[in-house]
C-alpha cells in the first residue's frame, strides 16, 4: 500500500510505494524520483479534468502514457494521445483538458521545490 513520498536523491522509487495527492479536481499527482537537477511526476486525469493554464520557471517535458488531451502551449492548441510528448520551456503558458481519462508523466528541470510542500 502506498504510504510515503520519495526523498531527494532516492535511487529506487517504486510507484506502488508512493502516495498520490490531489492536484486539482479530477487530477491526482504522484511525485516519483527526483534530485536538484530534475524531477519526475505522474499525473492521473479523469475525463473532463483540467490542468489550468499556468507557467513556471522550469523547463518541462510531458509524455502521454495513456488517454487523450487537448493541450495549449503558448498560442498553439493540439490534441495529443498515448506516445506523444510536449516541450514547455520555462515561462511559457500551458495547460490541458483531458478528453479521455489518462496519465501524463512530467519531467522538470530543475526540480519543482514547490511540489515538496504541496499536498
Amino acid at each position: 500500500m502506498a504510504d510515503k513520498q520519495p526523498c531527494i536523491d532516492e535511487r529506487w522509487v517504486l510507484g506502488t510505494d508512493i502516495e498520490s495527492t490531489i492536484a486539482a479536481a479530477g487530477v491526482k499527482k504522484k511525485m516519483l524520483a527526483y534530485c536538484k537537477e530534475m524531477m519526475c511526476v505522474e499525473n492521473t486525469f479523469e475525463a473532463g479534468a483540467i490542468g489550468a493554464l499556468h507557467s513556471h520557471p522550469h523547463t518541462q517535458v510531458t509524455y502521454v502514457a495513456e488517454g487523450e488531451f487537448e493541450f495549449t502551449i503558448g498560442d498553439e492548441k493540439k490534441v495529443v494521445k498515448k506516445g506523444d510528448t510536449m516541450l514547455k520551456k520555462d515561462g511559457i503558458k500551458h495547460g490541458c483538458v483531458c478528453l479521455k481519462a489518462g496519465v501524463l508523466v512530467d519531467f522538470f528541470t530543475p526540480m519543482r521545490e514547490d511540489f515538496l510542500s504541496a499536498d
